[in-house]
């Protein structure tokens, strides 16, 4: 099997559409140089098609949406990740605090919202161009993948930022405004819809497939609507809808059973040796060969670098590696790592796979491979999605940062399956699907150690199996908010003892606020909840 590393490869593109090319054996996404042909002149043929549909992979590498912003805002306002930043926007956010006017709150909006507009512009003049120049489905899988990127974009959109414009058509340059702000139930019942769409268009992998994207990586498969589609309907609460679509995973006979499965070693998930795995459903394609430009946001040119910043914002601080450590784990992250062994005795290994610590007694005192450099033994950083430990190289930069950032994993599904079982009165049928993700880890049988549980306890170990499977993936916050924690007196106070950013939290405060700039230049945008 072919393994070499990405080629790079110029095509034409569309007026300020920025280009991301597919290629070679492994067939990663990557970003080039863009041209300026008008939207006439465009659109005209299935290459072109093509490359508006790599476009909107673009749109997810830069600040706001996977490359830095959007992961940081998410971990830092869960309990199992703190500020700690001369950038006091990464503290304010997290103590739920943070001003209209943050740049990074901008950046979120600003990018996610250029995801759903060039996935907007695919699915307009797509369907129009003579679908008998293109290669068999290729048409069909370019529109697939339009619908998913969107209804990614709004998922990502309705969960951060509460109310939104819902947009679905191209604006013009005679849209003075963004659309008024939708219902969020609008907002829902149109990411499911893409996603439903998505799913009977895409294929279950590109392999075999005839046209230009055949065997390419990192393009979104029917596994990936199918996955997302399930995770939208627990967090609108129709259980049964989605347990019937996560039963497409895990039972016999259905048509993604046995394409997944979690990988052996946790910590495949986030390097840079095992990337888009038998464990992704989806990720995002990122690099640390290139050019000079850092994909910040803007237009990609010939110089354009298409890495991730979340290695060295995340890294443990030290000048030989160059970590930043603007986010850290919580103590009580680290607490739950460490509130069961394994069947011989040891830690969690996701533990170190998440976290640096001092750990003697795991034969684990190194960071970056030097030995345990802080005058405190108890210190704690983050290492998950940095290079500490994989021996790769020993200095961490913004533009050094090519580990793909994985959106969704197996392992979700698996726990989203138990979830929706336990919210439909089936607790019992939850553990072995639970315990897929514990065997991993080398945990004793949940069965055994915990058999026979309520419904509200078995809501209370799946909320700690989450926890401690997707800790700083930017989950956590989300899962607090669907399950209404910050609503229910006792939680909330189990929240602030988590974590003392909690205390100051009020109503309405767990979004990030519409961008003032929206608001002021708008007269459509209503302000949200954060406000």
């Amino acid at each position: 099997m072919c393994t070499s590393k990405i080629k790079k490869m110029k095509k034409s593109f569309i007026f300020f559409l920025a280009l991301l090319v597919l290629a070679s054996c492994d067939k990663k996404l990557d970003l080039f140089n863009p041209n300026y042909p008008t939207t006439e002149t465009f659109w005209q043929t299935p290459a072109q098609a093509d490359a508006g549909i790599i476009a909107v992979y673009n749109a997810l590498a830069l600040e706001g949406t996977y490359t830095r912003s959007f992961p940081g805002l998410c971990d830092s306002r869960g309990d199992d990740v703190q500020g700690n930043s001369p950038w006091s926007d990464l503290e304010l956010v997290g103590r739920f605090t943070i001003p209209s006017n943050s740049a990074p709150v901008e950046w979120i909006w600003r990018d996610h919202y250029l995801v759903v507009s060039r996935a907007n512009q695919v699915l307009k003049q797509v369907p129009d161009i003579n679908s008998t120049q293109f290669q068999t489905g290729h048409k069909n899988r370019i529109l697939g993948q339009a619908f998913f990127l969107r209804a990614l974009a709004y998922f990502n959109l309705i969960n951060t930022f509460q109310k939104i414009p819902l947009i679905t058509e191209p604006q013009s340059t005679a849209d003075k405004y963004y659309p008024e702000t939708a219902a969020p139930e609008a907002v829902w019942n149109q990411i499911i819809a893409d996603l439903k769409e998505a799913e009977n268009l895409l294929p279950i992998t590109y392999d075999g497939v005839v046209g230009p994207d055949a065997g390419q990586r990192g393009r979104a498969t029917k596994g990936a609507a199918a996955g997302l589609l399930a995770k939208a309907y627990m967090f609108t609460k129709k259980y049964n809808e989605a347990a019937t679509q996560l039963e497409k995973f895990v039972k016999s006979g259905g048509v993604l059973n046995g394409i997944y499965s979690l990988m052996p070693n946790y910590r495949s998930n986030f390097n840079t040796a095992n990337e888009n795995n038998a464990e992704s459903l989806f990720e995002v394609q990122f690099s640390a060969e290139g050019g000079t430009d850092g994909n910040w946001t803007g237009e990609p040119n010939a110089n354009w670098r298409q890495f991730s910043a979340i290695a060295v914002t995340y890294a443990p601080p030290g000048e030989t590696w160059g970590g930043y450590s603007d986010y850290e784990p919580t103590r009580f992250l680290y607490n739950e790592y460490k509130s069961e062994q394994t069947v011989d005795g040891k830690s969690d290994p996701r533990l170190l796979a998440s976290i640096t610590s001092y750990e003697p007694a795991d034969n684990s005192t190194l960071v970056y491979g030097v030995p345990w450099p802080y005058s405190s033994t108890s210190a704690m950083y983050v290492r998950k999605y940095t290079y500490d430990g994989l021996g790769l190289h020993q200095k961490e930069s913004f533009e050094a940062g090519g580990i793909n950032y994985r959106v969704l994993r197996y392992a979700d599904i698996l726990l989203l399956y138990a979830e929706a079982l336990n919210e439909l009165n089936r607790t019992g049928e939850a553990y072995p699907y639970i315990q897929q993700v514990r065997s991993r880890a080398n945990l004793k049988n949940l069965a055994t150690v915990n058999p026979a549980m309520s419904q509200e306890q078995m809501r209370n170990q799946i909320a700690h199996e989450r926890l401690l499977e997707f800790a700083i993936e930017g989950q956590r916050i989300n899962d607090i908010i669907r399950w209404g924690w910050l609503y229910n007196a006792t939680k909330l106070a189990s929240l602030k003892q988590n974590d003392t950013d909690f205390n100051s939290w009020v109503t309405g405060k767990e979004y990030l606020p519409i961008p003032f700039s929206e608001l002021n230049n708008n007269q459509n945008l209503s302000p949200n909840s954060a406000n």
